[in-house]
């Protein structure tokens, strides 16, 4: 018996980091939502009570280190399963790129296990499961768009964004969400306007969403990698109505309402670097 997932990748709207906890994690309030750009997972059980992970990428591992294999890990231990599985990743989001692949995966475990041994667990149980492998993965558990608070845990469901097509270009490096968030100074900070954010999408207003995304993070990784900071202005130049980094980079996303130009601006960014994509919201 073969389980099939689809695991998608997200966009932040926003993204705002508001204190530093005593247990070394940020509160933060994010705006996410689901894009049709997704890994694929295929899961089938395995007599021997082992996890196997198989994948044909060499920036990702296939061992404990990946966030699909602690997925089923802390799955397997929460619900007392002795059987094994085979979890085959077919990768097609960019790795370390801010769009959350790692954790969509892990998500799409979660979920398929539950398939798999036909358990029956509700969704709010498995994204409280999921938060504690990854800060995204509660909100990959669910998809489409909702507010992640806390450290990520606390899932809110959200109206979807206006329809609307969603540039992706991203260099040639990955950032890691570790030094980035290691390099944070609160008080100094730009804060995104959340609350306008979440007006736009009860409104439906698209021009209204693209004024107000907002990532606190894109300081930091631009003065780290200036080219990031160099494809948003050029994405901004091009002419997409909101242009932002996604989670810490450093894929830059540009939103635009007309597919003609939407195809315009990706033909212009691919002169940028290698990894552009033209997809549409999930969420």
């Amino acid at each position: 018996m073969t389980i099939l997932e689809k695991a998608p990748a997200k966009i932040n709207l926003s993204l705002d980091v508001l204190r530093k906890r005593e247990d070394g994690y940020h509160d933060v309030e994010m705006i996410m939502t689901s894009i049709d750009l997704a890994d694929r997972i295929e899961l089938e059980r395995l007599e021997e009570n082992r996890i196997e992970i198989s994948l044909e990428s060499r920036y990702v591992p296939n061992d404990e280190r990946n966030l699909a294999y602690k997925a089923a890990n802390v799955f397997k231990e929460a619900y007392g399963i002795t059987e094994g599985v085979h979890i085959r990743i077919d990768k097609n989001i960019p790795v370390s790129a801010g769009l959350g692949g790692g954790s969509t995966d892990a998500a799409a475990v979660l979920r398929g296990l539950n398939r798999l041994w036909s358990l029956g667990i509700p969704l709010e149980e498995l994204a409280e499961l999921g938060s504690t492998i990854g800060a995204d993965v509660a909100f990959c558990v669910y998809g489409n768009t909702a507010i992640a608070r806390g450290y990520g845990e606390k899932i809110e469901s959200l109206p979807s964004p206006p329809s609307c097509w969603i540039i992706l270009a991203k260099p040639d490096i990955g950032v890691s969400t570790k030094t980035i968030f290691e390099k944070i100074d609160v008080e100094r900070l730009f804060h995104p306007q959340t609350s306008e954010i979440l007006k736009a999408l009860s409104e439906r207003k698209f021009d209204k969403l693209c004024r107000n995304i907002g990532n606190s993070l894109e300081d930091i990784t631009f003065s780290l990698h200036p080219e990031v900071m160099r494809i948003k202005e050029a994405m901004v130049h091009a002419g997409a109505a909101g242009v932002l980094m996604s989670g810490s980079g450093p894929t830059v996303y540009g939103l635009v309402e007309q597919q003609s130009k939407a195809t315009r601006i990706y033909n212009g960014m691919r002169g940028f670097c290698d990894e552009v994509y033209l997809v549409r919201l999930l969420g």
